[in-house]
């Protein structure tokens, strides 16, 4: 027989098997004598050997090839290797981090957080625009993950924003809309709420059984958002179908304040690249520690995710929600100087509301048969992803949304405290109603690019077009808009109401409420355009900024108010709003950053869209004496120095930022109640009237500190204190014009209403075992003062309060579980806004209640 040959090859793989790592560098002659060695040892090794007749092994040594000096790696392929160090130091990071549950994370699980520690959210959901994780991110962001909004209860944005350090809840004062009304850091936001990134129109009470995630972005932000966001914006991120797993999800939730609460979520995978994701809601409930109170819901959802290519991803979801029940506008408040008071709790004091003076704090100062509220939202989204190349993606989004916000509520205003005797103090109920339908249809269009420069930067540049059309009819109705500022129409209200027992919450009333059908119209027409970009040298210097040109387009017609009810008019604005923001991250460790950063924004007039009012930033159809009130924009700067570290396996994150931003041209309101009080911008029309002025400007400084996280694999907090400062450093009303009512002659040096300059909170939970978890909630919020638009002038406050929460969870099995809570454990007696103007009330916080939420998951 022939004899066998090795093959080339295989002998080649042998060689460079034996020499191993030291094959490139070693010679022929090296090669040969390994080679010699191998075949001495395999004559020598017995009789298998001899057996085989196999032939003595010649290896031909490889040639040495000369290396190239010049060779160099492409861009493309730098890009690789650095994504494949990525994906190893993420694995082996994943590999290392402690085991949260041995069933493996949850199938719902937030995609944005850190699976570790649920309570910290690495990204936001506008990963173009914020490309970097929030450690890099030179910016103040606070998130609340699914999980924190579990753990703290909250089943609106409202509950779970009020909860939050820097964050106050304002009224709906001066013809503005009664619902999600909130001020971050100082500044008016309600019209500063986005859903996916795409701005909210109109005030409106929104629940959180859809919600993934609310991200509070601090600071202003029109380069990324728009008109408005002087103090920040509020971003909710709604649930998302997901094609990794099937689940079914529901909770039940009974309280002592009759709550019966009941949520579904379910998702269901039908292919491995389409899935389909559907909630519910069912809620009947009352309110802890005020009578007659109802807040029952109901609502669905449904998201759909379909990726038919690698490239491609089509998502959409659809959300409906159905809020009502019977409102509560608060409980009266005192203001002293009355004479002959003998009685010695209202003598030495500043005043304040009522139950704070022995009034019943469940008193309810409405009409049980007249008053009510619906509130509705109904928003669809369509979300398009295309991977153009591996560095080059195209989004677009397209969202049509319709809100109602449908109301008739009972202010307690102007108590009269002369007699003295305080059991027969009265008060007048005074009507509010309104019901405003606000449509949105808008379209967002971004184009992200990631590239090399030739400094060794990597960059995420995002170009985008944004169209968006806004339309909101605001009417009344008829005999049910009184209002105690001059303007008000009379009609509907009561007078000689005892302050200790109101005697027509019962009342019946005389016929049904019917609409005016004279609405004011307003529609804002807006396009934008905008260019960030993040640009990330080796992980130690990171450059932000972004430019945006809104141009923005109001246009308002209706019918006047008392002496002009029966006067038509219209009015319309056009403003250019340029804006930038730059910022430089720092990186003295890969668990650190120190950054400082400046933006811009612009409230143009009119752009709160829910107020009828001028003095509060709205725009009046018909306005008698000041024709001229479309002023310039408002313009505000900030600036932020801050630093931000992720300790204890990189699972807690903690943030520190000193920051300050200044309004100018802000707008400010008096009242002309004489031809001797008149000015040339605001002539006397020959009654009393609400005149607004431009030029003003005030500015709000302070510290911002947060901590998120988990300090151990059982203890996770998640929490922030602010500490602020405000203070009005120029105002033009004339020391003349100052209201009566006020105790000041000048807005200038007085500090900004509506603002608690110091408020912390802190939520933190521990793990017992694998069965128990504990934890609780702390809130405290400094005074608020009263005052018109620009300043705390009326002399008026709510106290402070510190609140504590309680809970306990138990999980049964792995896939149910059952959780305790205690809000407001002391029942402590507290007020979340307190109503500006000269004959204010507040609005009265739940008292202490306790919750059984039972949770299936499968």
């Amino acid at each position: 027989m022939g004899v066998t040959k090795t093959p080339r090859s295989l002998r080649s793989v042998a060689v460079r098997k034996s020499v191993g790592s030291n094959l490139d560098g070693a010679t022929g002659k090296t090669v040969t004598a390994v080679a010699s060695l191998i075949a001495v040892a395999s004559a020598a090794s017995g009789a298998q050997a001899q057996q085989t007749n196999l032939p003595p092994v010649n290896v031909d040594a490889p040639k040495e090839r000369p290396r190239s000096t010049t060779a160099k790696p492409t861009p493309e392929q730098v890009r690789a290797r650095n994504a494949l160090r990525r994906a190893a130091a993420q694995r082996q990071q994943a590999a290392t981090a402690p085991v949260v549950d041995a069933n493996g994370p949850p199938p719902d699980r937030n995609p944005y957080a850190d699976p570790a520690a649920p309570y910290k959210v690495d990204h936001v959901q506008a990963g173009g625009k914020f490309p970097e994780p929030l450690l890099n991110t030179p910016k103040t962001v606070t998130v609340l993950s699914k999980e924190v909004l579990a753990d703290k209860n909250a089943t609106t944005l409202k509950q779970a924003v009020l909860s939050t350090a820097g964050v106050t809840l304002g009224s709906g004062e001066g013809g503005n809309a009664f619902g999600d009304r909130f001020f971050i850091r100082g500044f008016d936001a309600r019209n500063d709420i986005f859903i996916d990134g795409v701005r909210d129109a109109g005030v409106s009470v929104r629940e959180n059984f859809f919600t993934e995630q609310v991200e509070i972005l601090r600071g202003p932000a029109s380069s990324f958002a728009g008109r408005g966001t002087t103090g920040g914006a509020i971003n909710i991120v709604v649930k998302q179908a997901s094609t990794e797993k099937s689940f079914y999800n529901m909770d039940s939730t009974f309280g002592t304040d009759q709550t019966k609460r009941v949520t579904l979520d379910v998702n269901q995978v039908i292919s491995p690249t389409l899935a389909v994701r559907a909630g519910g809601l069912f809620q009947d409930a009352d309110v802890a520690g005020r009578d007659h109170i109802k807040d029952d819901r109901d609502g669905a959802f449904v998201a759909t995710k379909w990726t038919p290519t690698d490239a491609v991803t089509v998502s959409a979801n659809y959300v409906h929600t159905n809020l009502h029940g019977l409102p509560d506008f608060g409980v009266p408040y005192y203001r002293p100087g009355s004479t002959g008071v003998s009685s010695q709790q209202f003598t030495n004091t500043a005043g304040g509301p009522f139950p704070d003076f022995g009034v019943n704090r469940n008193n309810f100062y409405g009409l049980v048969y007249r008053d009510f509220f619906k509130t509705g939202q109904d928003f669809g989204t369509i979300n398009t992803e295309v991977k153009i190349t591996p560095d080059l993606t195209f989004t677009d989004k397209i969202r049509v949304s319709r809100s109602v916000n449908n109301y008739i509520g009972t202010l307690p205003e102007a108590p009269i405290t002369t007699n003295p005797n305080p059991s027969l103090w009265t008060l007048s109920l005074n009507p509010q109603s309104r019901y405003q339908v606000t449509q949105t249809v808008a379209n967002q269009s971004e184009l992200t690019y990631k590239f090399d420069d030739i400094v060794g930067f990597k960059h995420t540049l995002l170009g985008g077009v944004e169209i968006s059309r806004e339309i909101s009819s605001i009417d009344k109705y008829v005999g049910l808009s009184t209002e105690s500022l001059p303007g008000g129409t009379v009609g509907g209200n009561f007078t000689g109401v005892n302050v200790f027992n109101p005697q027509f919450t019962f009342a019946q009333p005389t016929s049904s409420p019917t609409l005016a059908f004279l609405p004011t119209k307003i529609a804002i027409d807006t396009t934008s355009g905008y260019l960030l970009d993040s640009a990330n040298y080796r992980d130690l210097i990171i450059l932000n900024g972004g430019i945006r040109y809104d141009s923005y387009d109001l246009k308002t017609s209706g019918w006047g108010t008392g002496a002009l009810a029966n006067t038509w008019g219209s009015q319309a604005a056009q403003f250019g709003l340029p804006n930038f923001n730059l910022g430089l991250t720092l990186k003295p460790a890969p668990n650190g950053s120190v950054y400082v950063a400046y933006a811009t924004s612009s409230n143009p007039v009119g752009a709160e869209f829910d107020g009828t009012s001028t003095a509060y930033g709205g725009v009046a159809s018909v306005l008698a004496n000041n024709p001229n009130q479309i002023f310039g924009p408002e313009k505000n700067k900030a600036i932020e120095l801050g630093t931000k570290w992720e300790l204890f396996d990189r699972h807690l994150l903690l943030t520190a930022a000193l920051f300050q931003t200044t309004k100018e041209n802000a707008r400010e309101a008096f009242n002309v109640t004489s031809a001797a009080n008149q000015t040339a911008a605001c002539p006397y029309p020959g009654s009393t009237v609400s005149c607004i002025m431009g030029g003003a400007s005030y500015y709000v400084r302070g510290i911002d500190l947060g901590v998120t996280g988990k300090l151990t694999d059982k203890w996770s907090v998640f929490g922030g204190l602010v500490l602020m400062q405000s203070k009005v450093t120029q105002s033009n009303v004339p020391a003349a014009n100052m209201p009566q009512t006020l105790l000041y002659t000048t807005n200038v040096g007085l500090p900004l209403a509506n603002v608690a300059h110091q408020s912390f909170s802190m939520l933190t939970k521990y793990q017992l075992n694998d069965t128990w978890e504990l934890g609780g909630q702390a809130v405290y919020r400094s005074k608020i003062y009263g005052g018109t638009l620009l300043a705390a002038n009326q002399g008026t406050q709510i106290p402070s309060y510190w609140r504590f929460d309680a809970f306990a969870e138990a999980k049964i099995n792995k896939n149910w579980q059952v959780k305790l809570f205690v809000n407001n454990i002391f029942d402590k007696r507290y007020y979340d806004a307190l109503y500006q103007s000269a004959t204010p009330f507040v609005l009265e916080a739940p008292g202490r209640a306790a919750y059984v939420v039972i949770s299936a998951r499968y």
